[in-house]
């Protein structure tokens, strides 16, 4: 059994190209590895050599040092350099008896070199090194001893000359062998590649060539060509799976006409589902009411499922009441029995508790569910949840006379439709609530722009009256004469501050740039204040979003307002610098004031809370600059960060 699973294993094509490459690989492998082991060995014999022969060196320089041990002055520095000497020969040589892989650097591993080696340690650690060291320890050295370390000094030279002659012999040999095993490698190379290209051309090209043959017949619709099965490797179950291929072509080109209508149909499928999801997220973007925006939507959805009729129904959260908006082909009846119902009651109540997607067959239920629709002769109601980004809203019901089922692709595409009308319904929402948000904060300004000006005026007056009162019935004319001209003076200044807010009131952006409704407004403080304003600008104010540019002239009106009531100037400088960041300065030369003292006022009195308002409201940053006698300056900032281009 085990024989015959190898054999037919054997049979593969893969088996068999990968047994040849593994077997030539391992040949190749063995050579190239002894290769390199060789040339390892060769090269760390290399570096021993170069190692014992800086031996020479080191040992003649240790002769000389020693020789120098017999002149009294030179003794110490002798002395210092043979410490070194000794040190750095002793290293050396246990350097080369232990080896350094990493260089490489070792002794090759025959019994003549490491008998040379020990022969060598032997002789500098029992004869040259006691011998240097008896001489450093002498009180006095004769220059005969210093002849007698040199004699020994030629003995450790030959020994180093010995050793290095067995290396080098040693080497030629080694490098002998590495140029046979070049060789080798070379014949194998030459070999294998020869008997690859055979084996592939026999094993994978001859078939290919088969294979390509019949394929170039079957792309001219040559369905009746057939490849002979000649081996049981992976070509030949190639070639019997081409012969089934062709096979199952003659059986399918019939039925390819089907298919493509098949597909054809799924297509059209899915781009009435793409046309449908386009045509209701383009109508819901429309600004219109909600019933109008839901109306449209429920008939776009009817139409297209082909539905009888349905509703829209929204849900109160805060009654858990479920209202019906809109709705479509049902009867007066069905509306007013289900205008408003409770979360949990009825089928579409329940639906909401759970917050899933429910089709009923109302033809299935039971006679127990006494239900307006099916006494109206529906018998399919489905209900599909409309969903906000941050809460449920709601349902929608299509209704059908005929019973029908939904797809998982038309379940998917009515939950989509939901999410799109939850998102418009919620927009709608933030959009109402912004609106009151901004009417509101704009309500707060005019109070606080009437209190700044008519409210205060008309106190005034009130309390001249009072006084003029008090004058005519003491009978005062004279203090009568001096309240008159204040009540007419205190009524044209009344006047002046309703035509001013009007005309505030009533700014609207010019077609144009916002330096040229600025320089409207300017022109226009000036006729009426006859004060010289000077504006200056380098650029032409935008991009902007045009409610930033209405508060931006608010502010300017504010500004001079105060300048013609409080200031008693003669000239306003006012530049617009628009460049990365905004800065718009109102500057004037009248008679000042001091900022501390705003604490303990109501910044109404001025208008500096409208315009820190304003200029909150567009994320800007107003300073206000002042001194007594020195004039005021009103400075707005908005940064790089903040700023949004129109």
């Amino acid at each position: 059994m085990l024989r015959s699973a190898l054999f037919a294993g054997w049979h593969k094509l893969s088996t068999r190209i990968v047994g040849l490459l593994l077997s030539f690989m391992a040949v190749a492998l063995m050579v190239i590895g002894s290769t390199l082991f060789l040339s390892w060995q060769l090269e760390g014999s290399a570096a021993v050599i170069n190692v014992a022969g800086s031996l020479r060196m080191e040992s003649y320089r240790l002769a000389m040092l020693a020789g120098r041990l017999a002149d009294r002055q030179a003794r110490a520095a002798a002395e210092e350099g043979l410490r070194g000497q000794l040190r750095r020969i002793d290293d050396t040589l246990e350097l080369v008896r232990q080896g350094d892989p990493q260089r490489p650097l070792f002794l090759p591993p025959t019994a003549a070199i490491r008998d040379g080696f020990a022969q060598l340690q032997d002789e500098w650690r029992g004869a040259l090194a006691p011998r240097v060291r008896a001489l450093m320890a002498a009180p006095a050295v004769t220059p005969a001893q210093g002849y007698e370390v040199q004699q020994y000094t030629e003995q450790f030279v030959r020994r180093v000359d010995n050793l290095v002659q067995r290396i080098e012999r040693d080497s030629e040999s080694r490098t002998f062998w590495l140029r046979a095993s070049q060789l080798l490698l070379l014949g194998l190379a030459m070999a294998g590649t020869v008997s690859i290209i055979y084996l592939l051309f026999d094993m994978i090209v001859a078939p290919v060539t088969r294979l390509q043959g019949g394929l170039e017949r079957m792309r001219e619709q040559d369905f009746g060509v057939r490849l002979p099965v000649d081996s049981n490797d992976e070509f030949g179950m190639l070639a019997l799976g081409f012969n089934q291929m062709a096979d199952k072509l003659q059986d399918s080109y019939g039925s390819l006409e089907a298919r493509v209508r098949e597909k054809t149909s799924e297509l059209e499928r899915q781009n009435r589902e793409l046309a449908l999801l386009y045509d209701s997220a383009a109508f819901l973007q429309q600004p219109q009411a909600a019933e109008a925006m839901c109306r449209g939507f429920l008939r776009r959805i009817c139409d297209y499922f082909g539905a009888d009729g349905g509703s829209v129904r929204v849900l109160d959260p805060d009654r858990d009441n479920i209202h019906m908006l809109v709705h479509q082909g049902i009867s007066a009846e069905l509306v007013e029995s289900e205008r408003c119902l409770k979360v949990g009651d009825c089928l579409c109540g329940e639906a909401v508790v759970n917050k899933l997607a429910v089709v009923h067959d109302l033809r299935r239920m039971d006679s127990g569910h006494n239900l307006q629709c099916r006494r109206e002769g529906f018998a399919t109601v489905s209900i599909f949840h409309i969903f906000g980004r941050s809460a449920y809203l709601g349902f929608f019901n299509l209704h059908f006379r005929q019973n029908t089922v939904f797809s998982a692709a038309q379940t998917a595409l009515l939950e989509t439709l939901g999410q799109l009308l939850g998102a418009a319904i919620e927009n709608q929402r933030l959009q109402g609530r912004e609106r009151e948000l901004a009417i509101s904060e704009e309500r707060n300004l005019v109070a606080q722009g009437l209190h700044d000006s008519i409210a205060q005026g008309l106190n005034f007056l009130n309390l001249q009256v009072q006084m003029l009162e008090q004058s005519l019935r003491r009978q005062r004319l004279d203090e009568v004469e001096g309240i008159v001209p204040a009540l007419r003076a205190g009524v044209e200044e009344s006047y002046q501050d309703v035509r001013e807010l009007l005309h505030n009131f009533r700014t609207r952006l010019q077609e144009g740039t916002l330096a040229a409704s600025l320089a409207t407004v300017i022109d226009k403080f000036s006729r009426q204040s006859g004060i010289e304003v000077a504006f200056e600008a380098d650029s032409d104010g935008a991009p902007f979003p045009r409610e930033h540019q209405l508060q931006l002239l608010f502010i300017v009106q504010e500004a001079l307002s105060n300048v013609r009531k409080h200031a008693a100037a003669r000239h306003v400088w006012i530049r617009l610098a628009d460049q990365q960041d905004f800065t718009l300065s109102i500057r004037d030369d009248g008679q000042g004031f001091d900022p501390a003292s705003l604490a303990s006022l109501d910044e109404a009195h001025v208008g500096i809370n409208i315009m820190r308002e304003r200029a909150q409201r567009i994320d800007a940053r107003l300073q206000l600059t002042s001194a007594p006698g020195a004039g005021t300056e009103v400075v707005l900032h908005l940064p790089r960060a903040q700023r949004r281009a129109a």
